[in-house]
């Protein structure tokens, strides 16, 4: 495990799994939410994050957080290990009230700098929807490639499995 991308709903755990992971196996983690968000919750433009992604994947250790499916081939790709946490709805939308609650007038480890923690309708329901509308399509892009070292969770006491 050298180049590892962790993907999942909201509310999942990616960004504190990639940051232990990180911790423990030595390999510098990006969170692609707090590469996209530029001050003031602007996203940054298209070509440039891909761009930025490019040169993060050129390294030969990283890990990634995030999904960005307009990106996330380009990761597949250079990836050698996929951690998808496709835990339940509930326990998604309980994560992202959590840290609403935790991150109140701050900003997140895994967020761009002036990016206070919020929550809104919309990305509640993108969360809602998430194991309904994004799974099934994000499981069927895992298939193509089966080379890859993959672990898909479905509760978060599977994660221990790699640390042993």
């Amino acid at each position: 495990m050298k180049r590892i991308m962790i993907i999942g709903s909201g509310g999942a755990g990616k960004s504190t799994l990639a940051k232990e992971l990180g911790e423990r196996l030595g390999i510098k983690v990006y969170h692609l939410d707090s590469l996209f968000w530029q001050p003031g919750w602007v996203p940054m433009e298209r070509n440039k994050f891909i761009e930025l992604q490019k040169e993060i994947m050129k390294k030969e250790e990283w890990i990634i957080d995030g999904n960005y499916s307009g990106t996330m081939e380009l990761r597949l790709e250079r990836a050698d290990t996929v951690i998808f946490l496709h835990y339940s709805t509930i326990r998604c939308l309980y994560g992202i009230v959590k840290r609403r609650l935790e991150y109140h007038g701050k900003t997140r480890f895994d967020m761009g700098a002036g990016c206070p923690e919020r929550l809104d309708w919309e990305f509640a329901m993108w969360v809602a929807g998430f194991n309904r509308m994004k799974a099934p399509k994000l499981l069927q892009k895992l298939q193509k490639y089966e080379e890859k070292k993959t672990f898909i969770f479905t509760r978060p006491s599977m994660v221990k499995t790699l640390f042993r």
